[in-house]
């Protein structure tokens, strides 16, 4: 247990911190709804139903939807662009990048996944699966959205006498715009301050972080090696002089 964890410690918590901040927003969501309801006359709903809401799917579907979006549009605009000096980039001065070799290369290299042996098709889809992957959890959060926030939107329409819509009507409101746009504009702006934060600044031990004693003018994470110099020091920390 003790070496698994130690292995897949990274997802293990990033995937208990989501079930717990999951459930925290399904329980303010569910009060926060009924609350709604008492104040508008109407009566509160159970758990089960609240999880079967457009409430419930449009706050979810929204966020999610935004997530996606980002690590979709950042993987490919990572392969095309790049930033001097940031973690998270490519290095623009370097010619040969190990992320531009030609996989076809390593086909019979023995640990090399089976796509990459199989070649054709296989290879192509697997060389772009992860910004596919992310493109279609996006769509598929984009249109839950969309049916969840036209569920929503239509009991309010419905409470004032006025028809609901459909999901693909409640495309074309301004109301699903804002709540996409407000959330695409926080990622990407999060996304831009990764970038340019990376160059100047560091953070001891963390992936996402160029070395401590790295310059800013270099780029990406994969640096190599340095052996710092042996400076003797005194009692209090200071350098000793050495003779010339």
């Amino acid at each position: 247990m003790k070496k698994f964890f130690r292995n897949n410690g990274l997802s293990v918590v990033l995937a208990a911190i989501f079930l717990f901040t999951m459930v925290g927003q399904i329980l303010t969501g569910w009060h926060d709804h009924n609350q709604e309801q008492r104040e508008h006359g109407e009566a509160a709903v159970g758990l089960g139903e609240y999880l079967r809401s457009g409430h419930f799917w449009e706050a979810t579907a929204e966020n999610w939807e935004s997530e996606f979006l980002q690590m979709a549009m950042f993987v490919v605009l990572t392969v095309m662009l790049c930033q001097k000096g940031s973690a998270e980039s490519k290095d623009p001065d370097e010619e040969n990048d190990p992320l531009d070799s030609d996989p076809r290369l390593a086909r019979h290299e023995p640990d090399a996944p089976w796509p990459v042996k199989r070649g054709g098709v296989a290879l192509w889809l697997y060389s772009n699966s992860l910004s596919t992957v992310f493109v279609l959890l996006f769509l598929a959060s984009f249109w839950v959205h969309a049916v969840g926030g036209a569920k929503e939107y239509s009991s309010a329409q419905q409470a004032h006498g006025q028809p609901g819509v459909t999901a693909v009507q409640y495309l074309g409101t301004s109301r699903f715009w804002f709540e996409s746009f407000q959330n695409w504009q926080s990622e990407f702006l999060s996304l831009f301050c990764m970038v340019v934060f990376t160059i100047f600044l560091r953070q001891h031990g963390s992936k996402e972080s160029k070395p401590v004693a790295a310059p800013h003018w270099e780029t990406g994470d994969e640096q190599p090696a340095r052996v710092p110099v042996q400076v003797p020091v005194d009692e209090e920390g200071e350098p000793v002089a050495q003779p010339a």
